[in-house]
């Protein structure tokens, strides 16, 4: 089955579905057809490519402000190992650069 572009009221792209759940969308009339192939039906319905939906659904990771990561997030995800010399890291900067009289890594 292909996958089925999900457009917002605007018409911003949201995401993907499958056939299945675009008609199931059509059946609750939570979306529309916005574009469909050509001589291609499922019941009632002409396969569509497009769906657009009724609503406008507010997208709270456009709007994010800020990195999606902190040192701690860092550190755990690390297992409190150093990306550069394997060593325990308490810290995300604990390499000092050349310039600042850090080794040559």
């Amino acid at each position: 089955m292909d996958a089925v572009l999900v457009i917002n009221a605007d018409l911003g792209p949201l995401h993907r579905v499958t056939v299945a759940h675009a008609i199931r969308m059509l059946c609750r009339r939570v979306a529309e057809i916005h574009e469909a192939e050509p001589d291609r039906h499922l019941g009632a319905f002409p396969m569509p490519r497009v769906v657009r939906l009724v609503r406008y659904v507010v997208t709270r990771w456009r709007y994010t402000k800020g990195p999606a990561w902190s040192k701690g997030g860092v550190l755990a995800r690390d297992n409190r190992k150093c990306g550069y010399c394997s060593g325990p890291a308490a810290t995300v900067d604990h390499i000092l650069p050349r310039s600042r009289g850090g080794q040559n890594t």
